[in-house]
């Protein structure tokens, strides 16, 4: 009888380390993903070519709680129509600055925007639904202006206007997925 119990405490021993494992684990997954990270997948040709559909991040949730967002960094967000989804976009327009597109160029703030590190130099940006050609747009307090990479295919402040900050989930900071163009996002100062 000794020997039964003594395997059958064992097992039970074995039982709760398993089980104790199993909750450590799932707890600082929860912390982690509720307040450090969450992955994120690209959707859509947006970004392109700075970040193709299909392709995984890692999006920063702590940054924005020290500090705001800067014009060139690459944001998620929950999306201004739908917020069950989350967009991914570029950060052009900070609060107070006075964003318009004209002659297919971007100006922020009575100034060009030099945008030749993350665009190829020909490309052209049309104005909105919300933002017409000529027309300067003031940033509102607490909101960002965005816009995709991809200028041709992108819904963003063009059409809907600037993102609340509530709204921004966090900065776009680790390419994880393909393997071959694992990284850190690399914010583009403007």
């Amino acid at each position: 009888m000794n020997e039964e119990n003594s395997i059958g405490r064992r097992i039970w021993l074995f039982f709760l380390d398993f089980v104790e494992t199993i909750v450590i684990a799932l707890a600082i997954f929860v912390v982690v993903y509720r307040f450090l990270f969450q992955p994120h997948q690209v959707k859509g040709n947006s970004m392109y070519s700075n970040f193709h559909d299909g392709e995984y991040l890692l999006t920063d949730k702590v940054s924005y709680r020290f500090g705001e967002p800067e014009a060139g960094e690459v944001i998620v967000f929950k999306a201004p129509r739908n917020e069950d989804y989350d967009y991914i976009k570029r950060v052009i327009g900070l609060p107070g600055d006075a964003v318009e597109i004209k002659e297919g160029r971007v100006w922020v703030n009575g100034r060009i925007l030099e945008e030749s590190a993350y665009l190829p130099a020909d490309i052209f940006t049309r104005a909105g639904a919300y933002l017409r050609e000529g027309q300067v747009y003031t940033v509102p307090e607490a909101s960002y202006f965005v816009l995709g990479d991809n200028r041709g295919n992108s819904s963003d402040s063009r059409e809907w206007g600037a993102v609340p900050l509530n709204n921004i989930v966090g900065k776009a900071w680790f390419r994880y997925w393909p393997l071959n163009k694992m990284g850190k996002v690399e914010t583009v100062r403007l």
